[in-house]
């Protein structure tokens, strides 16, 4: 009987220091907005095939830690809109990076966001050819007025600027 009670009591004694002293449930860090920026450089629209088109919008991120940091497409980072008219996120359109891409520390490196969407390409002799790219393109960023990626490993928040209301748009050939 002795030993039970002992036993009962020593049992008793761990939970309540394993409750007292465990480490507590710790919250995330909060998102680091800083870290990496980003400067809207230009966008190019790609015919992929007939009826497929990707608007690549091109940024120059610069690293302001002494960290180098790989920026790469996957389950942990998340590309978001932010929307002109309230600043909401919205991921109504699928954006996603373009190429991974090594930012060593206090450097600076190109990279592009991809939106891939379904697009009938006008023939060469339309003579609305320019208009109709110009409209596929507005009516992807007409209510955007940046795009953010969150990186939850790192807990990285980039904001990709806009800087397209003056879009000038390089046309590249089929592939």
């Amino acid at each position: 009987m002795r030993g039970i009670l002992s036993f009962l009591l020593a049992t008793a004694l761990t939970a309540v220091i394993w409750l007292y002293v465990r480490p507590g449930v710790r919250s995330p860090k909060p998102w680091n907005s800083s870290a990496i920026t980003a400067t809207y450089v230009g966008a190019q629209l790609r015919e992929l095939d007939s009826g497929n088109a990707a608007l690549y919008l091109a940024y120059e991120v610069q690293n302001h830690t002494d960290s180098d940091y790989q920026l790469a497409d996957g389950p942990a980072a998340l590309v978001m809109s932010r929307l002109r008219a309230d600043g909401s996120l919205s991921s109504q359109q699928r954006v996603r990076l373009s190429y991974p891409t090594f930012l060593p520390a206090q450097q600076r490196a190109r990279v592009a966001l991809e939106i891939l969407s379904a697009f009938s390409w006008p023939a060469d002799g339309d003579p609305a050819y320019q208009n109709r790219l110009r409209d596929f393109v507005n009516q992807r960023l007409i209510d955007v007025g940046a795009f953010v990626l969150f990186d939850q490993a790192d807990r990285f928040e980039i904001e990709f600027p806009s800087g397209w209301q003056e879009l000038k748009m390089a046309l590249a050939l089929p592939r």
